[in-house]
């Protein structure tokens, strides 16, 4: 089984999903947006998982690929197959359902949790209740049609979406680890110095208090949103897929 990441700068990456993936017997391929999606097969991969970036869903023009990374996710959102979105990830999956996409109030940088909605508290990010998430956007989306809000900050409402069980869009960043946001320090280093409030001494210090529970927490969500997608964990550390007689969810 092959889950594709299609990631829009090399040091955001799958970070904690990693071993869950694994343990479930996937092979894990990335894209980089950049090169271009038209050659992408939007239905192949059993998996796909769009992660972050530092640039908006509006600004197409700048950014060709946008549009076709758009066009690849309405489609696969259409056939109900299992797609994960983080940060810029999810907000591509909500323009690709129909919800706009705009920049928000201010920048919201660091650590915070939210606060899960009833449907919330049901679904796989149940774990992630009461725990600092890393947040680091300043776009902001409505909720589409026929998706279920999960979660929210007092900054920005719709913090995490669903559409039935296939479709999870997550604004923030369950995935990061400790040494994956060094990475971010440096990559990031322009706005973070652009933003009030928020530097790189105060983020390494919540991270290092932070981050640990967030991988214990986000390695239990994402498996659970795995389970309930049919990928299962076999004995032998393999996995299996349910048998399914339809495509949507």
């Amino acid at each position: 089984m092959q889950a594709l990441a299609i990631r829009h700068v090399t040091f955001e990456d799958l970070g904690s999903l990693n071993p869950v993936l694994r343990d479930r017997g996937f092979s894990i391929a990335y894209h980089q947006a950049a090169d271009g999606l038209t050659n992408l097969d939007a239905l192949t991969p059993e998996l796909l998982i769009v992660l972050g970036g530092p640039i908006g869903v509006y600004e197409e023009a700048a950014y060709p690929f946008l549009t076709e990374e758009i066009s690849l996710l309405r489609a696969r959102l259409a056939a109900g197959r299992p797609t994960l979105g983080i940060c810029l990830g999810a907000q591509l999956m909500a323009r690709s359902l129909g919800g706009n996409v705009y920049p928000g109030p201010r920048k919201e940088i660091g650590w915070a949790p939210v606060e899960l909605t009833d449907e919330g508290r049901r679904s796989c990010l149940a774990p992630l209740e009461g725990i600092h998430l890393l947040h680091w956007h300043g776009d902001t989306f409505d909720l589409p049609d026929g998706t279920v809000r999960l979660a929210s900050t007092p900054l920005y409402a719709n913090q995490a979406f669903a559409r039935g069980t296939a479709a999870l869009a997550l604004q923030f960043h369950p995935e990061v680890t400790a040494a994956d946001l060094e990475h971010w320090f440096v990559g990031h280093a322009c706005e973070i110095a652009a933003t009030d409030g928020i530097n790189v001494a105060g983020l390494r210090a919540d991270t290092q208090r932070f981050a640990p529970d967030l991988v214990f927490g986000a390695e239990r969500c994402f498996a659970a949103w795995l389970d309930a997608n049919g990928f299962s964990r076999a004995p032998g550390g393999d996995s299996t897929r349910a048998a399914r007689t339809s495509t949507t969810r």
